[in-house]
């Protein structure tokens, strides 16, 4: 943790609150997020994470409160000018374009970089394994190769940061656990900060440098794993994740041989 509070702050949200028809969706949420960070946002369906997410990447407008990046307020910015990019739960692929073409196609919009669209299109999708592919469409991958594609398309803008929307939860559990180790090994070589929504444990614990957890519209506790097991917050936290963590540990214990 120290060596994250040594980086400088990427991401600051400043009394964020949304509300829809009278109903609070995130009330007054405060968090910082470092350079380089990779920081899970863990909560049950429901609890105001999703929303937080398209706060931050513009699709949904905040009530109050405010967003600022390196310094800058980027509050009302629309999503093209937030230098984030987002991996959706379903791909959002163009299932009309090929692999190359979904990876390209941000990149040949942009005249600054139509030139080398193709060449970047394809050194990103070498980076993560699917050069072989690059000719097929969308519907003749699995969902773990469609993933690939979609974390490539985002990558390849080299934003500064990068969401994750619960992108593992239709993969099988192979697939989950080879993705999670390439994407950490893209977040280092990249410097790339990334904030992912999720609502397992396991993969939150997993994954991340720190932990936000979220309930009914509030932060509740946010800091690294361990400072999380040894010190839950409430009994939300306790229940929530460390007792979710100990009956999956106890339900393989028994399969496991020393």
């Amino acid at each position: 943790m120290d060596t994250l509070k040594d980086k400088k702050t990427k991401l600051r949200i400043t009394d964020l609150s949304k509300n829809y028809d009278g109903k609070c969706a995130l009330e007054h949420v405060s968090f910082d997020v470092f350079q380089g960070e990779f920081l899970s946002i863990l909560g049950p369906s429901g609890c105001g994470k999703t929303t937080l997410l398209r706060i931050l990447i513009g699709l949904l407008e905040a009530s109050s409160g405010t967003v600022a990046l390196n310094g800058k307020d980027i509050t009302n910015a629309p999503p093209a000018e937030r230098s984030m990019g987002i991996v959706f739960q379903n791909y959002a692929l163009f299932e009309n374009m090929t692999v190359l073409g979904n990876v390209e196609y941000a990149l040949k919009i942009r005249k600054e970089t139509r030139a080398t669209a193709r060449q970047k299109a394809k050194e990103m999708l070498a980076l993560l394994g699917m050069s072989e592919y690059e000719n097929k469409k969308p519907g003749d991958l699995s969902g773990g190769q469609q993933q690939r594609v979609a974390i490539a398309r985002t990558l390849v803008l080299h934003p500064e940061i990068i969401l994750f929307d619960e992108p593992m939860s239709a993969l099988d559990v192979d697939t989950r656990i080879t993705l999670r180790r390439e994407i950490k090994s893209l977040q280092a070589q990249f410097d790339t900060t990334m904030i992912y929504i999720t609502h397992d444990q396991e993969e939150a614990f997993a994954m991340a440098d720190r932990i936000m957890i979220m309930n009914n519209a509030h932060l509740v506790q946010i800091d690294t794993p361990d400072a999380i097991v040894e010190h839950p917050a409430d009994d939300y936290v306790r229940r929530f994740v460390l007792e979710n963590l100990q009956a999956k540990a106890d339900s393989i214990r028994r399969f496991v041989r020393g």
